[in-house]
């Protein structure tokens, strides 16, 4: 397994540099798969630490399932977690039924800025992986938005034989991607590895589906799977031709570009 350990040697190395050059830094964790690896790398990183908070922008929509398992790993790691939420939209009713684009542009592109304005946190770390979905293959390690947090892909600084960038102007927003060059095998190769806790809704309970990407309960869809255990995902895997995105609603047309280039994850 000397790629993982490849793979885990740069992104803590991008860890350490994100907390040594920014401040007021913070993590993202949707309690999926690539920022709970995220979140044990940073333990890894930090010895057994978390320096900085754990934001989760909850649009009320979730699997309970997966409230549940942020709840029991932040007690039993004594994680810093802060939540937030577009209270203001959900009081005025807003749902997917309005549009899955618009809903997640309320509940959860606005309701991150409403949190990051709040608590004034001008780095965000996130477990963004390049082969995901497009638009996340434009990302650097360390990425720069505007005060507003939009994202200009065609603005983005080179980052060339493991040099990167961590000097920006001031008011200028960062996102910094560890996981960027990890692939979805890898992310199930390294959970094995490390036998990290993930979520059951990941694997097949008999009833011949599972979930393959997590997100809010009513734009998220389980696939036709009979993986059952981490090995067999990584089997199945390595013979789909199916996006890992197929089940999220939002992703659909140019959704994820335009939630994206205003701020979203």
């Amino acid at each position: 397994m000397r790629h993982l350990r490849r793979l885990e040697d740069q992104s803590v190395y991008i860890l350490r540099e994100a907390y040594r050059h920014f401040e007021n830094l913070a993590m993202l964790w949707s309690m999926g798969k690539d920022s709970t690896v995220l979140l044990w790398l940073t333990r890894k990183a930090f010895f057994g630490h978390v320096p900085f908070p754990l934001l989760h922008v909850d649009t009320s929509y979730k699997i309970p399932a997966m409230i549940e398992y942020r709840d029991r790993l932040a007690r039993e790691w004594r994680l810093n977690l802060v939540v937030g939420q577009n209270k203001k939209a959900l009081a005025e009713g807003m749902n997917h039924e309005r549009g899955r684009v618009e809903c997640c542009t309320a509940l959860k592109t606005e309701g991150l800025k409403l949190l990051l304005e709040e608590k004034g946190y001008t780095g965000i770390i996130l477990g963004v992986r390049a082969d995901e979905e497009g638009t996340r293959a434009k990302e650097r390690y360390f990425s720069p938005r505007d005060k507003n947090n939009d994202w200009d892909f065609r603005d983005q600084p080179p980052e060339l034989w493991d040099q990167f960038k961590t000097s920006f102007p001031p008011g200028t927003h960062i996102r910094i991607h560890p996981l960027l060059d990890w692939t979805e095998i890898n992310i199930w190769e390294y959970i094995k590895l490390e036998t990290i806790p993930f979520m059951d809704l990941y694997l097949n309970k008999g009833n011949g589906t599972r979930y393959r990407s997590l997100g809010c309960a009513p734009c998220t869809f389980p696939i036709t799977s009979t993986a059952s255990t981490v090995d067999e995902i990584i089997d199945e895997l390595r013979a789909t031709n199916v996006a890992e995105r197929a089940g999220r609603a939002q992703d659909e047309g140019r959704g994820m570009e335009l939630l994206r280039k205003d701020g979203y994850m």
